[in-house]
């Protein structure tokens, strides 16, 4: 929590995809992420806006409706990548070789914490239409 108040969505999807990485939750990819959303394994789902592929977006929101999978979108690829672990951290703790992900499922978020519930209530909030 930042000192003066609730978290932003941004902080917390980053703090929720570290500790879901830290037991296994995440899958990248489309291909992975398919499976998990059409198993009904995945709790969350988070799209990157600026994937190039209007199939790929269509077929992991389709997947998400279907099976009433939560979906969260981030507007860059790269920053997904580096928020779920594609890149590699330098001595300094900064991010070097990010790989772009335009898609990240999450099947286990590991623990509850505050920034789980954060995302959830945004989740709850961007849903009501």
């Amino acid at each position: 929590m930042s000192a003066g108040g609730v978290m932003d969505v941004n902080t917390a999807l980053q703090e929720v995809l570290k500790s879901a990485l830290i037991h296994d939750g995440v899958v990248h990819g489309l291909h992975e992420a398919a499976k998990a959303l059409d198993k009904r394994q995945a709790m969350l789902c988070i799209l990157a806006e600026n994937c190039d592929e209007p199939m790929y977006k269509k077929l992991v929101q389709a997947l998400c409706n279907e099976h009433q999978i939560p979906l969260i979108k981030v507007d860059n690829n790269k920053k997904l990548g580096e928020w779920s672990g594609l890149c590699k951290i330098d001595s300094a703790g900064k991010a070097r070789k990010v790989v772009g992900c335009s898609c990240v499922v999450i099947k286990d978020f590991g623990e509850d914490t505050p920034a789980k519930d954060v995302v959830m209530e945004y989740v709850k909030q961007s849903s009501v239409h």
